[in-house]
């Protein structure tokens, strides 16, 4: 049974609005992206209705939905990849399909519940973390692979967060684009910020509607007129190299939300992994890590002739 139900008839509408929208924006019930995560589940005029259906007035509505469930903040034994390890920092190669933090959609299974089981005291170094992130220093996608770097003590998690802010890290990440770039190299500059015709989606916006973004990007090979390419980001922005890739003109190959399918690798995933990442740890010592491509990276760039790709010049 659901948790509520709202019996309502739509007043006559100045224009036609997606039951949805309609349930977010007029009835304010709740956000339009939380439609799936409550089990919505709509009867219009006595037929069960999608949210694409147009309301225009005079429908009889039947709503129920439910309570988002309570987040979990339990530790979970996961097969975590560990490349380095100190008293005060844990560095990982996230596996692809893995979030980093409890969030709607996602409560179990992520980084943040793997790093409480596999680190002594992190709950107890954490506790007052309210957004479920013990040690998160900065995040990865959930279709991204590669490095990420962890805190075991707040103290540790500022020093850290500290350098991404002030952007004296060095990032590098790997990337196969669906086409190849007139120019071999360059730096792409502008602004990020919410798609404004899809809030699902980021998009390179103005300087009022966004915050700033720089990519530098280097064409490492080509292939099946697709490009194997550097990026360098130096900021970290949600979703940057992601668009920073339509930015020049050729999405990320695989990209479930920004490219389509390509023929000529109908499976890809998310081909984009964090290679490299310079850092100086609590210790004071500057530490270069990399981590290897994971082998369904490399299967897909086999299939599009490149070389393999792990000796490149990716430092």
């Amino acid at each position: 049974m659901a948790d509520h139900v709202l019996e309502h008839e739509v007043p006559v509408l100045a224009a036609p609005c997606r039951l949805d929208k309609y349930a977010a924006d007029v009835l304010a019930l709740f956000p339009r992206s939380q439609y799936d995560h409550r089990g919505v589940e709509v009867v219009a005029d006595g037929k069960p209705a999608k949210p694409s259906l147009k309301l225009e007035g005079g429908e009889r509505l039947t709503l129920s939905w439910n309570d988002l469930p309570e987040p979990s903040f339990e530790a979970e034994e996961l097969d975590l990849d560990v490349l380095y390890e100190d008293d005060e920092v844990l560095v990982l190669n996230k596996a692809r399909g893995m979030v980093v933090h409890p969030a709607h959609g996602n409560w179990t299974g992520t980084l943040a519940q793997g790093l409480l089981h596999r680190v002594q005291n992190l709950a107890e170094n954490f506790e007052d973390d309210t957004e479920l992130r013990p040690g998160i220093v900065h995040r990865l996608d959930k279709d991204t692979t590669g490095i990420i770097v962890t805190a075991k003590t707040p103290a540790a998690l500022e020093f850290l967060a500290a350098q991404f802010r002030e952007r004296t890290t060095e990032k590098t990440y790997v990337a196969v684009l669906k086409g190849v770039p007139k120019q071999s190299s360059g730096t792409i500059e502008g602004y990020l910020g919410r798609d404004p015709k899809n809030r699902q989606r980021f998009a390179a916006v103005g300087p009022t509607q966004g915050k700033p973004a720089v990519t530098g990007w280097t064409v490492l090979d080509t292939a099946s007129h697709c490009a194997l390419v550097k990026f360098r980001p130096h900021t970290g922005r949600t979703n940057q190299l992601r668009v920073h890739s339509l930015v020049l003109g050729f999405p990320i190959l695989g990209d479930p939300i920004y490219a389509r399918t390509d023929p000529r690798a109908p499976e890809a995933p998310l081909m984009l992994h964090a290679a490299r990442l310079a850092v100086v740890l609590p210790s004071g010592v500057r530490h270069e890590f990399s981590a290897p491509l994971p082998r369904d990276f490399r299967d897909v760039v086999s299939v599009l002739g490149f070389p393999d790709p792990q000796p490149f010049g990716i430092d």
